[in-house]
């Protein structure tokens, strides 16, 4: 059996900018890059037609959308605007240690995270109670270019743990992106269901009954 944790809202709980396109304006105009007036309307329009389920990085994204606007800037301005205004505080969520380290008892453990953002799920782990040594693998949407539910990202999560998807269980809050899991024949433990405090016995109890 091997377990993945979904992070942001189940592992840690971690700020987001409540206006991300001023916010990603802000990083911008302090690199020169001239953000064009309109850029609440840039920012918001579909400037990449990425297939169904596939992630866009936002530096990406933010780039095509100044370009869209006829807007030139230095190389990389992009990507350091992005990552500068995600840059989040974070807190740890009650029962979540206890969840990973019961975890690695059954098994390897992974983190399976949708996140847009290059850099922000080790800068959240750098903030967090754990250690990068905690995880066997991480795999986030921007790495791998799927964002959960598709059935990619679960299958690669399981494949870095060296697990069959139908043997992987994985933890997450959102029933719509990481019930995803059930698609591919794995398990979801979804916090509207099973307080984190609980996973500990949930995993115990499912690998019981996964035991041939």
């Amino acid at each position: 059996m091997g377990v993945s944790f979904d992070l942001f809202g189940t592992l840690v709980t971690a700020d987001r900018p409540t206006d991300p396109a001023a916010a990603v304006a802000t990083e911008l105009e302090k690199r020169d890059v001239d953000v064009p007036d309109d850029w609440d309307d840039a920012y918001t329009e579909l400037h990449i037609d990425a297939p169904e389920g596939a992630e866009v990085p936002l530096p990406a994204h933010v780039s095509r959308a100044l370009e869209s606007r006829g807007v030139s800037y230095e190389r990389n301005a992009a990507r350091r605007a992005v990552v500068s205004a995600f840059d989040p505080e974070v807190e740890t969520r009650p029962g979540a240690v206890e969840a990973v380290a019961a975890a690695r008892e059954h098994g390897p453990v992974a983190i399976c995270s949708n996140c847009s953002v290059p850099e922000l799920v080790g800068r959240t782990l750098v903030r967090s109670a754990f250690d990068r040594d905690d995880f066997d693998a991480i795999v986030t949407s921007v790495g791998c270019g799927w964002r959960k539910p598709a059935p990619e990202i679960f299958e690669l999560t399981a494949a870095e743990l060296d697990a069959n998807p139908a043997d992987l269980v994985h933890v997450g809050d959102d029933p719509r992106t990481d019930g995803g899991i059930e698609a591919v024949g794995g398990t979801a433990l979804l916090l509207t269901e099973h307080p984190l405090e609980s996973i500990p016995a949930r995993l115990a109890g499912h690998e019981q009954t996964s035991d041939p």
